[in-house]
């Protein structure tokens, strides 16, 4: 087997284990379960606190004592038993502690899977930056195949959603420890200074002005991944509840229709390339910021049924929303970072995006929602609670904030020539 196959196959079962219950959990929460909003935001807030610790600690590790690749299978094994309890969980509190405990063990591991992959292709004599891309994208193709395998078996409102997910990571475990070997850089004789010792060099990046901006505003846009991960299947499947729209092909099999956006995701993933070379890591970001913008607020003004199009055309633009920042930031991190903190690196920016971000996205979205957009005297079995054009716009106008603030503050300076030459000609 290939290199670069091998490489696919690690990809396309990260994100499928992400993709068999990501979207639809909410649609399981709110018609199965029946728990509130409050306490929903509080379980997808589980994957920013373990993003808080545990990516930061698990790189250190990576970089200091155990090969990224046998931790890495260490941690999907672990994390394959607790995706099996999770339907036997009674009551939105006891969930909570149980998703805690799985993403401790799965956030971590996609910082691991970038390092594993950059370590191999740079070992082959690779350009990351060209490579990357068309590897990362069966990533995407792996989170569509597990939405749609959970749309059409039903899955979407069960708890067999985990099931799923818990035996693609067993599988995923077993497989790392075939895979390159990428060991530790950071020796103990290195490590004289105390950030050295305690693991926290990768830290250091904050002294440069340029990423301080980067890392706050990777943060700020992390929360803005975690409220469309969190509520776009809940949308479309809210409108269950109106008979106009009940019977709509969009409504019953909604997961589908959002599964559009990482179809979205394979072909602006192909595009990074040619878009960090020739426009730099401040142009792609700020494209970012201004798709979200599109992208919530089409969602605010569309519908399943006239403006059907409304939700397709966002779901398309979520691709270069969240590849030209999730994908070319981990570029942008693997240029600017030492080779022997990039474990504790790449632990950093998730720290900040799935981590700070998300917790801070998840509480604050779930809280405003409850207390700002939701009716609580309509009855929940016939109409829609939730105004969800003014929650989408809500967030639209958070994004725009964003993209106003980061274009005077990130000074970086794109050197085209630089990035031009940099590809190799072989």
């Amino acid at each position: 087997m290939s290199l670069k196959l091998r490489l696919t196959v690690l990809n396309f079962f990260q994100y499928y284990i992400w993709g068999a219950w990501l979207l639809t959990i909410g649609t399981w929460w709110f018609q199965t379960q029946h728990w509130s909003g409050t306490s929903f935001g509080a379980i997808f807030s589980t994957m920013g606190i373990a993003s808080l610790f545990m990516p930061s600690l698990v790189g250190i590790v990576a970089d200091k004592w155990i090969n990224a690749e046998r931790l890495y299978g260490i941690l999907q094994i672990c994390g394959a038993a607790v995706l099996f309890s999770i339907p036997h969980v009674q009551g939105p509190e006891q969930m909570f502690w149980v998703m805690l405990l799985n993403m401790c063990f799965y956030m971590p591991t996609i910082s691991l899977a970038i390092t594993v992959t950059y370590n191999a292709l740079k070992q082959d004599g690779l350009d990351v930056v060209n490579t990357y891309p068309p590897i990362r994208v069966w990533g995407t193709i792996g989170f569509i195949a597990a939405t749609w395998t959970t749309s059409l078996l039903g899955f979407k409102a069960s708890p067999a959603q985990f099931h799923v997910a818990a035996a693609a990571s067993l599988l995923l475990g077993l497989y790392a420890f075939t895979l390159p070997k990428c060991p530790p850089r950071l020796r103990a004789e290195e490590g004289r200074g105390l950030a050295d010792r305690l693991g926290l060099t990768s830290f250091t990046l904050f002294k440069n002005r340029n990423m301080a901006v980067f890392f706050i505003f990777a943060m700020l846009l992390g929360a803005a991944l975690q409220l469309t991960n969190a509520y776009g299947d809940a949308f479309l499947s809210d409108f269950v509840k109106v008979p106009a729209y009940a019977n709509l092909l969009a409504v019953k099999y909604s997961t589908i229709i959002i599964s559009i956006s990482q179809f979205s995701e394979t072909a602006f993933i192909l595009t990074i390339p040619f878009f960090l070379k020739r426009f730099g890591i401040k142009a792609v970001m700020t494209m970012s910021m201004l798709a979200w913008v599109l992208r919530f607020g089409l969602f605010a003004f569309g519908d399943p049924a006239g403006g059907l199009w409304m939700i397709v055309l966002s779901c398309i633009i979520y691709g270069m929303a969240f590849d030209f920042f999730n994908i070319s930031g981990s570029l942008f991190v693997e240029s600017q970072a030492d080779p022997k903190i990039r474990a504790s690196a790449q632990g950093l920016f998730m720290l900040m995006t799935n981590g700070i971000g998300a917790v801070l996205g998840s509480l604050i979205a779930g809280f405003v929602i409850d207390h700002f957009f939701t009716s609580h005297q309509c009855d929940d079995t016939v109409a829609i609670c939730k105004d969800w054009p003014g929650i989408w716009l809500a967030f639209a106008g958070y994004s725009l904030v964003m993209a106003l603030l980061f274009v005077p503050l990130f000074k970086h300076r794109h050197d085209r020539a630089a990035a031009q030459r940099a590809v190799p000609t072989h």
